[in-house]
């Protein structure tokens, strides 16, 4: 089966940003759905240096188009360059895939 709806996956410094950003999203019906998953850490390299960060990540769920979600992310968190990326979902409850679609285009 295939479908326009996207998994994508951006972390957050703080629970306030991963708030607003989900329910900004929702409210503007870029996502169906977005969970939030507390307790990431994020080790990578940023001007040179090796950090390492507590974040959270969200979880998008959405038939949006991608250049307005990414835009809207992009505009909305406090990183000048944020982990915004998604991947392609093939399959899954149909029902499911249905009411994200109509929640989110």
């Amino acid at each position: 089966m295939s479908t326009d709806i996207k998994l994508w996956f951006c972390t957050c410094p703080d629970a306030n940003t991963a708030n607003e950003i989900a329910r900004a999203l929702v409210n503007e019906g870029l996502a169906a759905c977005v969970n939030i998953l507390p307790g990431v850490t994020s080790i990578y390299v940023w001007q040179n240096e090796v950090h390492e960060d507590p974040e959270l990540l969200l979880l998008i769920k959405s038939a949006a188009n991608p250049q307005q979600l990414q835009q809207f992310v992009s505009d909305a968190h406090p990183y000048e360059s944020p982990e915004l990326i998604a991947a392609d979902i093939n399959a899954g409850l149909p029902d499911y895939l249905q009411w994200v679609v109509e929640q989110s285009q």
